[in-house]
């Protein structure tokens, strides 16, 4: 099973190492990257009118210029009430104490995963992602 995956995050060094450890694991993936959450919306409305659904996963920096990760959150469930909303994994470095707990507390995050993405913790996600799509 392919699982269609966004990293948005504008730090270019993050992405391509995000991107990185998800190409080398054993999942099969369709990858998409995004350098700001103005981006990672458009490419959600792309992703809806071209395959009728949202990503399976989206990795989320919080802190960015324009919209930050919070911003595209509140975006995504306003804008795509209609659909089934990815599974969302905070991907940050949690330098601000206070955004850990709000992550842990939004409902629309399954995550948050410290920088860099871990072989390790991928592999916990997957089997999270399969467990869900098992049970529907």
């Amino acid at each position: 099973m392919k699982l269609t995956t966004f990293i948005i995050d504008d730090d270019l060094v993050s992405q391509f190492a995000t991107r990185y450890c998800i190409q080398q694991s054993h999942g099969n993936f369709d990858i998409v990257t995004c350098s700001s959450g103005e981006e990672g919306i458009q490419a959600c409305v792309s992703s809806v009118e071209d395959h009728g659904r949202l990503p399976d996963i989206i990795f989320l920096d919080l802190v960015m210029d324009g919209m930050n990760g919070w911003d595209f959150l509140e975006n995504l469930k306003n804008l795509f009430e209609e659909h089934e909303l990815p599974s969302v994994y905070v991907l940050s470095a949690f330098t601000n104490a206070s955004d850990r707990t709000i992550a842990k507390k939004n409902g629309m995050i399954s995550g948050y995963v410290d920088k860099p993405l871990s072989r390790s913790y991928l592999e916990k996600i997957l089997k999270e992602e399969e467990k869900k799509r098992i049970l529907g």
